[in-house]
């Protein structure tokens, strides 16, 4: 199989997660993991699983404003948060508005949050999901989140919780054209 994975990070949670998610796949699995800004049209056409991540900002996908709100975030006094080398460039809710029609390609959205009830955080896998089917990808698993904490570090296990997500959506029987092998899309 051939999976793409791509991720927006700003602080590198979701950087780490999309890593470990493309470790859970088989040696013998063709894995790219990709920044937003490096996932061309080309890539996808490559791929038979796409899966797509990024981080929670405003209870949803990033915005132009929420994004510079984060690089804002790093520059405060005293700040310890760091930016992502990819953070730079387009955010998830701009590449999925112009990703164009995707034709039943198996896919899957994960996110990062902050450890807390989603009716307060929010998710943005719900809306990378969402917006994957309307592209007319299939969602071949439930929309995951990863979490972090307040000082923006990853939750004790959540790194080996994505490497196991990787290695489920690794066994789902993908056929050579890109679509779910003999199986039902995941109801929603």
């Amino acid at each position: 199989m051939r999976a793409l994975i791509v991720y927006e990070s700003m602080y590198g949670n979701t950087h780490v997660i999309a890593d470990r998610i493309g470790a859970g796949f088989q040696t013998e699995d063709q894995i790219r993991v990709v920044a937003v800004r490096d996932a061309t049209a080309d890539l996808v056409a490559w791929s038979d699983l796409l899966v797509v991540g990024g981080p929670t900002h405003a209870h949803s996908l990033s915005r132009k404003a929420t994004r510079k709100g984060a690089l804002d975030a790093t520059l405060k006094p005293g700040s310890l948060l760091s930016m992502d080398p990819s953070a730079a460039g387009p955010g998830l809710r701009d590449w999925l508005s112009d990703l164009g029609s995707l034709h039943h390609k198996p896919a899957a959205a994960f996110d990062t949050r902050l450890d807390a009830p989603p009716i307060f955080t929010g998710r943005a896998s719900k809306g990378i999901g969402h917006r994957l089917e309307r592209s007319g990808a299939t969602l071949i698993a439930e929309d995951e989140s990863f979490l972090v904490n307040r000082e923006n570090q990853l939750i004790a296990g959540e790194a080996e919780r994505a490497l196991r997500w990787g290695q489920t959506l690794a066994k789902t029987p993908v056929d050579v054209a890109g679509h779910l092998a003999e199986t039902a899309p995941l109801a929603r």
